[in-house]
């Protein structure tokens, strides 16, 4: 799996003129999966995005993670993160996985992400800690979409799980 990163003041995507999915500061994530690809990848991926220090502390020094700042994550698949321009001016496509390989695995993405990505934690009057899962906003795979963003910095980070 191949990711650019994006840290973002607001995004959203739309389709077909509706907004499908919108965050305020955060990740968009561009998501392309390869027909290699596994949970593992996913696994790994997810842990990293959700570990990764992109967003600045107090002194300006980025050195807080998504979790840390309770930002939001906006995924959108992106299968030309694995063209291929070797040969010739018309790139190829040959390395993306097909659709019956990859909605199974972007799903899988969008799943584990979910679960991993908690908000801060609040303490209930009771004395209970409570912790929620945050919705992961999406757009719709192998739809023709519209993506805006406001980049934060600009950051812009590529990784691929194939490149540990």
């Amino acid at each position: 799996m191949r990711i650019v990163i994006q840290r973002v003041s607001e995004a959203n995507v739309t389709i077909d003129g509706t907004v499908h999915g919108a965050i305020k500061k955060g990740l968009l994530i561009l998501l392309g999966i390869t027909h290699q690809d596994t949970q593992e990848d996913t696994d790994w991926l997810v842990n990293k995005i959700l570990s990764m220090r992109i967003f600045s502390d107090i002194d300006g020094k980025m050195n807080l993670s998504i979790q840390d700042i309770d930002g939001e994550i906006l995924v959108v698949s992106q299968f030309t993160l694995y063209a291929n321009t070797k040969k010739g001016n018309r790139p190829s496509y040959i390395e993306a996985a097909r659709p019956e390989v990859a909605v199974p695995l972007y799903d899988a993405f969008i799943r584990t992400l979910s679960r991993s990505f908690e908000t801060k934690k609040s303490v209930l009057s009771d004395g209970k800690v409570r912790k929620r899962n945050k919705e992961i906003a999406t757009g719709i795979f192998g739809a023709d979409m519209k993506v805006q963003l406001i980049n934060d910095g600009p950051v812009t980070i590529l990784v691929d799980s194939h490149r540990k």
